[in-house]
């Protein structure tokens, strides 16, 4: 049948993706064989049941071999109900409609047609399994109208076959269910993936933006001295070179995130922390930014979100001062109190009108810290002081929320 093939799933997926009138059914080997366990214990029974119950009906026709033939083609079309859910019906139908025309006993013989309609329901799109059922039902009552007598019978027929639309509900409820935690599960996880997404942006915001404001600043140095005094040129080299390396390293380590286990080579670098604080203060003030650190408070090991936010936090404010404040001295203070950790830099240069790049989005500048902070259900300030220059105070837990 067109339209109607086969295929093979990728290397390691069980079970195969069959297209079934422009749909796609994903079915195991495993569900495969319990729908073939299925058609055969319920063919058993309705060939059973169909034998035990034709003595009840006297004035239908003696079941035979082509009656136990149609029931048992009926159960062995179930079979199939999960790969094929409509031609499942299909074969369902015609048989069960064979033995209906042909006079047998009604009773367990026709039980395989509401758990086709079930399977229906519940494998297919409402707007393919409902004229589905409709047409069986209806091609099922048809072939009882030539018995039916006046329009009490045929409502009476119709009515006794209407409740075959019973299982075909319960099955598209179910779908519509699966269909619900489905869609759910998809946009958690599309969520998470643009949270992962953002959470690299701003990483990778941070490396490259302080290292490029540190280079920066140290070829201004060493263009202003090449000729006057060349040994603190060649320093301020030597320092673009360790800050571009340090960069670098750091770059690759965030990003090391999209390439597979087996591709990553080197060993993965720890993520910083407020223990480098000290190594950043060093390299700003190497690189002609004077910067001063006081730590208070008995230092503690903080949960890994917030000690890696609470040095984003410095790195940027500092890197900020190189940008906007011009010539300037910096001071970073962290201080440890029992539940919070706190982080206030400050400097003395010109103030910033828009807060060192407050206004812009991406995770830039203010923004950019103040959603650090956030995630980490902590807070942040920053804009001009008083007495001049530009002051952030942060604060963030100290310890995880479910502690």
């Amino acid at each position: 049948m067109r339209g109607y093939a086969a295929r093979r799933t990728r290397p390691g997926r069980p079970g195969g993706i069959v297209h079934s009138m422009g749909l796609v059914n994903r079915v195991t080997g495993r569900q495969l064989a319990l729908d073939g366990l299925l058609a055969l214990v319920l063919g058993s029974v309705m060939v059973l049941g169909m034998i035990e119950v034709a003595s009840f009906h006297p004035a239908r026709r003696p079941v035979d071999g082509l009656a136990i033939a149609l029931v048992v083609v009926a159960a062995g079309c179930l079979a199939a109900r999960r790969l094929a859910p409509l031609p499942s019906l299909a074969g369902v139908t015609l048989a069960a409609g064979a033995y209906l025309v042909a006079g047998y006993p009604f009773g367990p013989a026709l039980l395989s047609l509401p758990v086709a309609l079930y399977s229906a329901g519940g494998h297919l799109p409402l707007r393919r399994s409902l004229p589905a059922a409709l047409v069986a039902i209806a091609a099922l009552t048809a072939t009882q109208v030539p018995g039916a007598s006046g329009l009490q019978g045929l409502l009476t027929l119709a009515v006794w076959h209407g409740w075959l639309l019973v299982p075909w509900a319960v099955g598209a409820a179910l779908r519509g269910r699966r269909e619900g935690t489905r869609r759910s599960r998809e946009d958690a996880d599309r969520r998470l993936a643009y949270e992962e997404r953002l959470r690299i942006a701003r990483e990778v915001h941070d490396v490259v933006g302080h290292g490029l404001a540190v280079i920066n600043m140290q070829a201004g140095i060493a263009l202003h001295v090449a000729d006057r005094r060349p040994e603190q040129a060649r320093l301020a080299l030597a320092a673009i070179k360790e800050t571009s390396k340090d960069a670098l390293d750091e770059l690759r380590s965030t990003l090391a995130v999209f390439r597979r286990p087996e591709e990553s080579r080197e060993p993965a670098r720890p993520a910083p922390g407020l223990r480098q604080v000290g190594s950043v203060v060093t390299a700003m003030a190497e690189s002609g930014l004077p910067v001063r650190l006081e730590v208070t408070g008995r230092a503690v090991d903080l949960p890994a979100a917030v000690d890696l936010a609470a040095y984003r936090i410095v790195q940027e404010s500092l890197t900020n001062v190189i940008r906007h404040a011009g010539p300037a001295t910096a001071t970073v203070r962290v201080r440890y109190e029992p539940r919070d950790v706190v982080l206030e830099i400050t400097d003395d240069g010109r103030a910033r009108v828009n807060g060192g790049g407050a206004g812009l989005p991406g995770g830039q500048g203010i923004a950019g810290m103040r959603d650090r902070a956030a995630a980490v259900d902590g807070t942040l300030e920053a804009g001009p002081r008083h007495e001049g220059g530009f002051r952030v105070l942060a604060r963030l837990p100290a310890r995880a929320a479910h502690e």
